[in-house]
Order: structure tokens, then sequence, then C-alpha cells
């Protein structure tokens, strides 16, 4: 009743019937040793009475299911010897397990991929609003920044026409730096969800200044060195302007940029990029060409100088500020340009007196003034440092940057329409030469890497289409040597 048996095989039969009861505790590593059992499985047939039996039994079962996909020997050899531990019959009962649990993968993968894409897109949606919202502030901030910068400067040249004294322009111009912390407050106010008090909101951007908070102390050791920086950078640039026209004063100023990285590797050990001493370079023989176009008269050699020293002036103050006070948040930089007005007004005040009764700045009467374009220059060198110090905040900061640069252009334009300078081909290649070493100083510290992982990504784009041609050309050449290569049947006709 066992196992039937084909007639002239009765010995075969016993041997398979006793080889197949004999279930070994280590499984066979090789068909080699199983190569008996191979032989009479051909001679191997189940009754029927005995799948009626055993139907409790896996093995029987999964014998002749075709769910499992039994249809070639060598499944069904593997499963019966318990080679490597080949259990087919498990995974078939996992992959109807799964399938009773969730009827419909298909539609579940579909929806997990369109509720992923669907998050994806929301994703990269949001980004790029946002990323076009920040471009286009930073378009607006560069016009800003550009206008004012240009217009402050074009002013000063016209007020220097009607009132000689550009050390009281700065002064007055100085004590408008006094807002600065009641617009942040109100800025604060209308933006700020947790609102606080102007005592509140002071007393917490004091604490930039240490714990104590801004003492007396305080006061005079980091506040006032910084109050004469901006006083002499100021002064130095109108005093400039006095000389020489506003379009080499602007492109002279812009040289600030590489006197600061100078200073910050020397002084607060900045990490040493090659192309910002290039451009460091390029500034310093922009100044040379540009002494050289006015033929180094002893009137723009005096005006460069005291752009040059204007620039010094400012790349100081900003080392300075961070090796003395670091970085500042919005509030704490308010509070500090506004403790600057304060300073001027305190300290500053007694050097325009002084000046305008030793007739070094003399004016006839305060009815000459003209209070016009003083508020005027006033109002757009405050425009001008509120972009640059909280531009940050809304846009790029390379972007407000640009709109220092592109003030040149403009002052060129004016000076071309209002005075009379002459664009030589020496002036012209100064002011590219120290345009383009600003532009390089913009370039952020990583950006040799970012080169090198585009310049290996686009080495390995091109190597895997060199092999992809290559074997596409090669694929075809033995098919068609195969289409083309006559048959040996053809020469037996």
């Amino acid at each position: 009743m066992g196992i039937r048996e084909f007639p002239n095989g009765s010995a075969r039969g016993k041997a398979a019937s006793l080889g197949m009861r004999r279930s070994p505790d280590v499984s066979p590593r090789r068909l080699s040793d199983i190569s008996p059992q191979l032989r009479q499985l051909k001679y191997l047939v189940v009754d029927e009475a005995i799948k009626e039996d055993l139907k409790w039994s896996r093995s029987v079962e999964d014998l002749t299911s075709a769910s499992v996909g039994l249809t070639s020997i060598e499944e069904r050899i593997l499963r019966i010897t318990g080679y490597y531990g080949y259990q087919p019959w498990a995974a078939s009962c996992k992959r109807d397990e799964r399938s009773r649990e969730s009827p419909a993968p298909a539609e579940a993968q579909m929806q997990a991929g369109a509720e992923g894409s669907g998050r994806v897109n929301r994703c990269c949606w949001k980004c790029s609003v946002m990323q076009l919202k920040k471009i286009f502030w930073g378009v607006a901030v560069v016009l800003g920044v550009c206008s004012s910068w240009s217009g402050s400067t074009q002013l000063a040249k016209l007020t220097f026409k009607k009132f000689d004294a550009p050390f009281t322009l700065t002064w007055f111009a100085t004590n408008w730096n006094f807002l600065f912390f009641p617009l942040y407050y109100l800025g604060h106010v209308f933006k700020s969800a947790e609102k606080q008090s102007p005592k509140q909101r002071y007393r917490e951007c004091c604490r930039f200044f240490g714990d104590n908070g801004l003492t007396l102390k305080v006061f005079f050791t980091k506040a006032a060195p910084f109050g004469v920086l901006w006083t002499l950078t100021n002064y130095l640039y109108l005093h400039a302007i006095k000389k020489i026209n506003t379009t080499d004063v602007s492109v002279l100023f812009c040289c600030n940029k590489a006197f600061v990285f100078l200073l910050s590797w020397i002084v607060l050990r900045d990490r040493f990029m090659g192309v910002r001493i290039v451009a460091a370079i390029f500034a310093i023989a922009g100044i040379v060409m540009m002494t050289y176009a006015d033929g180094f008269h002893s009137h723009s050699v005096i005006g460069i100088a005291l752009v040059v020293g204007s620039a010094s002036m400012s790349a100081l103050y900003k080392v300075l500020f961070k090796l003395l006070l670091g970085s500042a948040k919005f509030g704490e930089a308010a509070l500090f340009l506004s403790v600057l007005a304060v300073f001027n007004v305190l300290f500053v005040t007694c050097i325009p007196v002084l000046l305008y009764f030793t007739k070094v700045e003399y004016w006839s009467s305060f009815d000459v003034i003209p209070w016009g374009n003083l508020c005027g220059f006033s109002i757009l060198l405050l425009t001008f440092n509120i972009l640059l110090n909280f531009g940050i905040a809304i846009t790029y900061p390379t972007l407000i940057s640009l709109g220092i640069v592109l003030s040149v252009p403009v002052n060129a334009v004016v000076d071309h329409y209002m005075s009379e300078i002459v664009f030589n081909s020496v002036r012209v290649i100064a002011i590219v030469i120290i345009g383009l070493g600003f532009l390089l100083l913009l370039l952020p510290e990583e950006w040799d890497v970012w080169v090198i992982k585009l310049l290996t990504r686009l080495k390995v784009r091109k190597k895997e289409e060199i092999p992809e041609g290559n074997g596409d050309i090669v694929s075809g050449l033995p098919n068609k040597s195969r289409r083309t290569r006559p048959s040996m049947s053809s020469f037996a006709h």
C-alpha cells in the first residue's frame, strides 16, 4: 500500500523506498551525493489513497500542487531531499498569508507611490516658491542698494557745490543712525508673535555687549572705537568726492572687500584662498591703473588716496567687529548702530564746531545751507545701511554685495552726462579689473570643491556614454555576421 512499483522494478522500488525513508541529519552539499535518489525518482508514484491519508503533510500537498510552481524535476528533488534547507511551501504559505491580509497590494503600492510623489511635489513646490520669493526680494534689495548708494554719492557731489563741509555732512548723516533701533522695534512689533516692550527688547539686545549690558566701560572700550572708524570711513569717502569724480570713488571703494580678506587672513586666521589673493592683486592693480589714468596729478592722487583710506577704515571696522564682538543678530546690530549715533552726538559734535570757527568748513549763514540735500543724503545713506545690515533676512548676501558693484556703471552714466569725465582705455580697464576682483571675492569658500565635483560628474557621464555606444556597435557586428554568414547546408547542396 505504501508506494506503487513499476513492473520489473521491484528491487529498485524497495531501494527507493528505503532511500526515501532515510532522513539524514545533515543535508547533502553536492548533487552527486544524492545521485542514487535522483535515478530512482522516475520509478516513484504516490498512491491516491496515501494522498487522502496524508493531506496534512505539506510535502505531499506541494508535490502535486500547481500553485507552488513545482513544474521542474529539479525543484521536486530539492524539496524532497531538503537540499540546503529548500522549503518552497514556506514561501508559498507566506505569499498566501500576505495575499489574504492585503488583497490588493498593487493598489496599496500605487496609493503609497501617489502619496509619496504628492508629498515630494508639494515639498518641491514649496522650495521653489520660497526660492523665487528670495530671488524676487534679492532683486528688489539689489536695486535698492544700487540706487541708494549711487544716489547718495551723486547727491553729496551736488551738495558740495553749495555747502563745502564734508565733515559736517558726515556728522549730520551719522546722527540719523539713531533711528536704527526704533525702526527695528517697529518691525518687531508688526512681525513677532510675542511682543515685548521697548525696555524689555532693549535689555535683551544689550546682552550683546556682555553680561552686565551696556555699561560706561563697555561704551568706551567697545563702542567708541567703532564710532571713530565709522566717522573716518564716511569723512574720507565724502572728502574724496570733492577731489575726483564719483565713478572713480565708487569703483575704488569696492577694494574694501579685498582689504577685508587680507586683514581677516592676517588677524582672524581665516582660511587661505588663492582666488581671493588674485582678487586682492586685481584690486591693487586697478588702483595703480586708476591713478595712471589721470597722469599722476596731485589732485587725483590725493582723491584716490582718500578713497583707499576710506576702504581701509571700512575693512578695519568689519574685521575688528568680528574680532571683538563676533556676530550680531538684527536687534543687536540695530542697537549697536544707534549707540554709534549717541557717541557721535556726545563726542564728535565739538569737531564741526571747531572747524566752523577756524573757518576750515565755513558757511556764511544757516539760510545758505541746502537742508534738502543734507536730509536727502542722510536718508539715502540710512536706507543703504539698513539694506546692507538687514537685507540678509530676506535674500542672499551675495545679491546685496552685487548692488555695490552695479552702482559703478550707474555713476559712470551720470558722470558721462553731468561732468567732463574722460573714459579712456586705461580707466575702463581699471574699472573692469577692480569689478572682476570684487566678483571673485564673492565666491563661497567651497567653490573649488563644487567645481571638482561637477567636473568629475561630467567625466563619469562621458565614460558611461562611450562604453554604451561601443557596446551597441560591437553587439551589432556579430548579429550582422550571423545574418550574412551562409549556412553549411547550402554548401552541402
